[in-house]
């Protein structure tokens, strides 16, 4: 198996410590490479500088494609002048996927006012500029852990947008890309899909709102007809109970929050964030920076170690 390449993130964050802990946790099981500045990492860690990802295998340390950021790491003060090492480690780790050298891409979190205010980042998020990278028009977003798999339709919008932003289109779209991504990344052969509906009781019939009526309804008896397995629109109160989730591979939801609950009070450690779409495998912890205590060793790696396992075994897929 070729090693997952890890992108540093924002370097004062945790992001370097708690990928230093998932390399102590994993390294008998799976191969991976750093892409950073050797300084940035937590005081004291063994790290073996490479140049070619052959040798990964045979390090002894932590590996490190070495990059140089220029000044020093404060943690928990994020420094401009790091912002094209960081956004240059993403393209990295993009490329080495894209050419083979790597099976897939984690990426640390990033703090994107850093990126702005030092390189003018033009994108909203880490997404956006991998699916820039990769040519992509329209990537999904997953959070998963062992318990569920969610993808929300609508992401990082105002409520009161929601219906308006909510088109036939935009949920065909991700319901294509979720089915196919389950397919080719998870083993699924036959996904089994849940939808939710926007409205409480999925509308009651029109009753408590029509989207179900007029939009969502129609786009599902449509993906049907081309034989997907798809059960919905449903109520999303009780779609995420044990009984419920024994029936269904993801649960698509309408909007950020209906997905994320759910998912984060199941597990709220273990989550990992996954880009379907790519051309390549791309996963992300389930969390931010988290600058309050980045440095000070209380990070938790559980995050990071699951979308390291993740993107191994759906690389191995």
């Amino acid at each position: 198996m070729k090693p997952v390449a890890i992108s540093c993130g924002e370097p004062a964050g945790i992001g370097p410590e708690i990928a230093v802990a998932a390399w102590n946790t994993l390294r008998d099981d799976m191969a991976m490479v750093w892409i950073g500045d050797p300084s940035h990492l937590p005081q004291g860690t063994a790290f073996q500088s490479i140049t070619d990802l052959t040798e990964v295998r045979s390090a002894t340390a932590f590996p490190v494609l070495a990059r140089d950021f220029g000044p020093p790491v404060t943690p928990g003060q994020a420094n401009p002048a790091h912002a094209q090492g960081v956004i240059d480690a993403i393209a990295t780790g993009v490329e080495l996927v894209q050419t083979g050298q790597a099976s897939a891409l984690c990426t640390a979190p990033i703090h994107k006012a850093a990126l702005i205010d030092g390189a003018d980042f033009a994108y909203p998020g880490h997404t956006e500029y991998l699916a820039a990278l990769a040519g992509t028009d329209r990537v999904v977003m997953m959070l998963a852990c062992e318990a569920l798999r969610v993808v929300p339709t609508t992401i990082h919008i105002p409520l009161n947008q929601v219906a308006t932003q909510l088109t036939a289109s935009l949920l065909t779209d991700t319901l294509l890309i979720t089915h196919a991504a389950l397919r080719r990344n998870f083993g699924i052969s036959q996904p089994r899909i849940a939808v939710a509906g926007l409205n409480p009781h999925a509308g009651e019939d029109g009753k408590m709102g029509c989207e179900e009526i007029d939009m969502i309804t129609p786009v599902l008896d449509a993906l049907r007809q081309e034989g997907m397995d798809i059960q919905g629109p449903m109520s999303a109160d009780t779609m995420f109970h044990v009984g419920a989730r024994a029936h269904y591979d993801v649960a698509v939801c309408m909007y950020h929050d209906q997905a994320l609950i759910p998912i984060k009070t199941l597990d709220f450690s273990g989550g990992v964030n996954v880009t379907l779409g790519l051309p390549f495998i791309r996963t992300s912890p389930d969390h931010g920076t988290a600058f309050d205590i980045a440095g000070q060793g209380k990070a938790d790696p559980t995050s990071m170690i699951a979308s390291l396992r993740l993107a191994a075994r759906m690389a191995h897929t």
